[in-house]
């Protein structure tokens, strides 16, 4: 075979063999796709539960348990996806106590101790709710998202995805999410240990506006394991304001407590 009748075979054969291969295995391309899309579901949704720039926020979580409410209230401070400050401002007894995210390592602070304390994202902090659950809500950048299904609640769409830990160090193991086709507004999350055990369920409620979007201002989480047991978490008086990198900082936050 000469050198242009070469060329021309070539040009022919190579895209044949991949129509070829797609026919064969279309769930390759399909399977990348699918996936890509619902990383880009998880981030939508990231973004309608809290802005992406530097914001400000008031946070009440009220738990019950066995018939008693005990009630913490916090002041969150947030750059980005990777640094927040909350500090403890209710009850009296624990005023001061501040935890600080950067990246995904977090420390606590607390005003009758000279050093930080090295916590877990996962430890709980108060009622149902985790470290991790205040200080990072970046479920785009700390799991991988596959798109399950779809399926209808009320009347609308949902998306159902699987999330699953990209690091050993994030809160949980694996989250099932469901988040609204139309809007992306996150409905319901059921949050699952290494073990595959349902740990607790939260549903994303009471969307007001804030800062150009509607977002969740009430979550109830359910201990999946004890009946009954639930905290309440209702964020109020977010706004966007821009905060200096110092502010999270182990000197700084001495001027917190």
């Amino acid at each position: 075979m000469d050198a242009n009748c070469s060329k021309k075979y070539t040009r022919w054969l190579l895209p044949l063999l991949l129509v070829i291969g797609h026919c064969l295995n279309p769930g390759a391309a399909l399977g990348a796709g699918r996936n890509e899309n619902a990383q880009q579901i998880v981030a939508k949704a990231d973004e309608i539960r809290f802005p992406q720039e530097d914001f400000q926020m008031d946070l009440t979580i009220t738990s019950s348990s066995d018939g008693q409410n005990d009630v913490h209230k916090y002041q969150i401070l947030s750059k980005g996806s990777d640094k927040t400050v909350v500090i403890t401002t209710y009850p009296p007894s624990e005023r001061g106590q501040i935890l600080l995210m950067k990246d995904r390592d977090l420390w606590a602070y607390m005003p009758d101790v000279s050093q930080p304390i090295r916590l877990s994202l996962a430890q709980r902090l108060t009622g149902q709710v985790a470290n991790g659950d205040l200080t990072r809500a970046n479920f785009s950048g700390d799991y991988h998202a596959t798109l399950l299904k779809t399926e209808t609640i009320d009347g609308q769409d949902h998306n159902v995805l699987e999330l699953n830990a990209a690091d050993p160090g994030v809160t949980y193991h694996r989250v099932i999410y469901w988040v609204n086709e139309a809007n992306f507004r996150p409905y319901k999350a059921e949050f699952y240990s290494a073990s595959g055990r349902l740990m607790k369920t939260c549903l994303y409620t009471d969307f007001r506006q804030a800062e150009g979007k509607l977002r969740p201002t009430r979550l109830i989480m359910e201990d999946a394991l004890r009946k009954g047991e639930k905290s309440v978490l209702e964020y109020s008086n977010l706004h966007k304001r821009k905060i200096s990198d110092k502010v999270f900082t182990k000197d700084y936050l001495k001027k917190l407590q």
